[in-house]
């Protein structure tokens, strides 16, 4: 019998344990954050378009994390960016395809959840027709948008 109240002690302190350590405080060097904690502003590079840093800064040696939230039917022409990057789709279906030129047959649709990587330097375009969309895009700084052709720059 003591053997039985002894397992059944141990079975209920580990699963009480998470409920302990829950609301406690988050190490000193963390960064924990919450939806409602993001600062959303206006894309500077890209007008219409929001922009939430998390971690870094894309314009400064080093890495960078940030997510972009994107209009529904929105289309970014053809560019590339000099860094290695990785993206998440958090929110909404990505539309994605890589070339110089935009073309809708191209594009691959990305759902919530999705993850891809992309190489410095690759061509690429993307569209939001479905609707609003937020990625979250990791990279190294410094990086911008290098547009295939510069017409299709954004205007400031």
């Amino acid at each position: 019998m003591k053997a039985a109240t002894h397992t059944l002690a141990l079975c209920a302190a580990v699963l009480l344990a998470p409920l302990t350590v829950s609301g406690g405080d988050a190490p000193p060097d963390a960064l924990v954050l919450t939806p409602d904690q993001f600062e959303w502003v206006d894309n500077p590079r890209v007008p219409g378009l929001g922009l939430a840093r998390i971690l870094g800064d894309e314009k400064k040696p080093g890495p960078y994390i940030y997510r972009v939230k994107f209009p529904p039917g929105r289309i970014v022409q053809a560019h590339s960016h000099p860094d290695d990057r990785t993206y998440t789709v958090l929110s909404g279906t990505w539309h994605i395809g890589w070339g110089e030129t935009y073309d809708p047959d191209k594009l691959t649709a990305l759902p919530a959840g999705s993850f891809y990587t992309e190489p410095a330097g690759l061509p690429h375009f993307v569209s939001t027709p479905d609707g609003e969309t937020v990625v979250q895009v990791t990279g190294t700084g410094p990086t911008t948008a290098n547009y295939v052709d510069p017409e299709h720059a954004p205007k400031k």
